[in-house]
C-alpha cells in the first residue's frame, strides 16, 4: 500500500484527566503549525518535490465520523476508501478494539479516535483509557485476554494507581510521507526496510 514499512518510529503522548476533546485540539494545532512551518523554512525543498502547492495548511477544526456511519457508507471498507475521499485530516471515532480503549458500558460506544490523511491513511490512533479495575477485568475475559501477559498494568488499576487519561500514537513516516507527497513512506527514512523489498549490500 506503500503505507507499512519494517521498522518505523511512532510519537507516542498521554494526557492526563484528558478526553478526545483534548487530544483534537493538541493533535490539530500541531498538525497545521507544522504544515505552515514546513512551508515557511522549506519552500524550495517543497517545490522540487513537486509538493509546494498542493500541501495546504489544514483548517480546524478537522471533521469527525463515526465509524458507524462510515462502515453503512463504503460497505465495510471504509479504512482504504475514507483516504481517497477526502481532502483534509479527518478524525474517525467508535472503533471497536482492544480492552484498554474506553467503552461506554451502556451503549456500548468506544471513546477512542483515529486520524487519516488524505490520499494515505491513518496516521496515528488513540483512545480515553479504562482505568477502574473491574471493568479492565471484565472486559478482558470477554475478549479472551489473558490476564497473566497484564500483571503490572492489573496491579496498577486494582491499588487504584491508574488515573482517567488519554492519548494516541502518531507514525512519524507516515505524518513525512504525506507532508513530502511521497508514493512510499520507505522514501522518507534513510535506512527503509520495506516488506517485499531486498536491499542489496
Amino acid at each position: 500500500t506503500g503505507w507499512h514499512a519494517y521498522e518505523f518510529t511512532q510519537l507516542d503522548f498521554e494526557v492526563g484527566g484528558a478526553g478526545f476533546g483534548d487530544v483534537r485540539r493538541l493533535v490539530e494545532a500541531v498538525i497545521a503549525g507544522l504544515v505552515r512551518h514546513v512551508k515557511k523554512r522549506a519552500e524550495r525543498e517543497l517545490r522540487s518535490l513537486g509538493r509546494y502547492g498542493s500541501l495546504k495548511t489544514p483548517e480546524t477544526p478537522f471533521r469527525v465520523y463515526d465509524r458507524e456511519d462510515l462502515e453503512a457508507k463504503y460497505e465495510g471498507r471504509w479504512e482504504a476508501s475514507l483516504p481517497q475521499d477526502i481532502r483534509e485530516p479527518v478524525w474517525v471515532t467508535n472503533i471497536p478494539r482492544e480492552f484498554y480503549d474506553f467503552e461506554d458500558a451502556a451503549t456500548g460506544r468506544w471513546d477512542n479516535y483515529d486520524l487519516f490523511l488524505p490520499k494515505y491513511g491513518e496516521v496515528l490512533s488513540g483512545a480515553r483509557r479504562e482505568w477502574e479495575y473491574g471493568k479492565i477485568v471484565a472486559k478482558m475475559e470477554r475478549d479472551g485476554v489473558k490476564k497473566e501477559n497484564y500483571t503490572l498494568l492489573l496491579t496498577l488499576a486494582k491499588e487504584g494507581k491508574l488515573k482517567p487519561s488519554a492519548g494516541a500514537g502518531i507514525g512519524v513516516e507516515r505524518l513525512m510521507t504525506w507532508v513530502a507527497g511521497a508514493r512510499h513512506v520507505g522514501e522518507v527514512q534513510a535506512f527503509p526496510k520495506v516488506p517485499g523489498v531486498v536491499y542489496e549490500l
